[in-house]
């Protein structure tokens, strides 16, 4: 069944605090539904204290990590870590996990941290969402957005995920984006998430790699959108209904371009 649209921000730390705390109230004033941080160990402050600052200062906001990277952190630290979090935000937080992007193997050497293989990281993102589940109980439900890509994490995601977010390369075709959607769809009723990084020709920082290069991509990738609001309205509602996407996450330095988007579509 069709989901309804909501819209998420990433808002990474990228000058001082004062003016991050700044964005974060006018992303609030601007209808989008999520606030969203990265989990880049020391490039960024941890995304539990960045998160517990933002659902201060925004109390109708919900807040969320795009993702957390399970190899970084034991998986009791982390459901415990997104529980708390739930907890002290009256059920705002919204928890990201995935395997960890490309060449997190080199981050984890550098932190002296076990390189484990990708099916082992599997496991690891199993056992911390069943943990967060035990930890919530019967009275509090976080739910849960995992970043995914082969076949058994899109089958493990259709399983004990609310929201399925796939991790994309820029250049891959919409036939190939449209062929994984379909096919999670059909093995149950979860949201889809889309990680839009680029719009018109301008990549967001933290959301895709520094050297992308928007004019190498096929004009009908699903990493960009143009930045028009008009067009970018059409295409969000023809990536809806030819493919199931009804979360779009954008990067904070398109949060007020895309604002009359978000104000024309969220809740519909």
């Amino acid at each position: 069944m069709t989901k309804p649209f909501r819209f998420g921000v990433v808002a990474p730390l990228g000058t001082d605090v004062p003016t991050w705390r700044d964005r974060v109230r006018r992303i609030a004033d601007s209808g989008y539904s999520t606030l969203l941080v990265p989990d880049f160990p020391q490039a960024q402050p941890a995304p539990a204290p960045m998160l517990a600052t933002a659902a201060a200062l925004a109390p109708d906001l919900r807040v969320g990590v795009w993702v957390y990277a399970s190899p970084f952190r034991p998986a009791w630290m982390t459901a415990w870590e997104a529980h708390s979090l739930s907890l002290l935000t009256d059920g705002r937080f919204e928890f990201g996990i995935g395997t960890g992007r490309p060449g997190i193997e080199d981050e984890l050497r550098e932190r002296g941290l076990p390189v484990v293989p990708p099916g082992e990281r599997l496991t690891q993102v199993r056992e911390t969402i069943t943990t967060l589940r035990d930890l919530d109980g019967p009275d509090l439900r976080t739910p849960v957005v995992m970043a995914v890509r082969g076949p058994k994490a899109r089958a493990m995601a259709a399983e004990l995920a609310d929201t399925v977010n796939f991790a994309l390369q820029p250049h891959e075709t919409r036939a190939d984006v449209t062929r994984l959607a379909h096919e999670v769809r059909a093995l149950g009723d979860v949201e889809l998430a889309l990680h839009v990084p680029i719009i018109g020709d301008t990549v967001a920082p933290f959301m895709a790699s520094p050297d992308t290069n928007p004019a190498a991509l096929p004009p009908d990738s699903f990493a960009m959108l143009p930045d028009d609001p008009a067009a970018a309205i059409e295409e969000i509602h023809r990536r809806r209904e030819e493919t199931g996407f009804s979360y779009f996450v954008f990067g904070a330095d398109f949060a007020e371009t895309l604002a009359p988007v978000v104000a024309e579509l969220a809740g519909k």
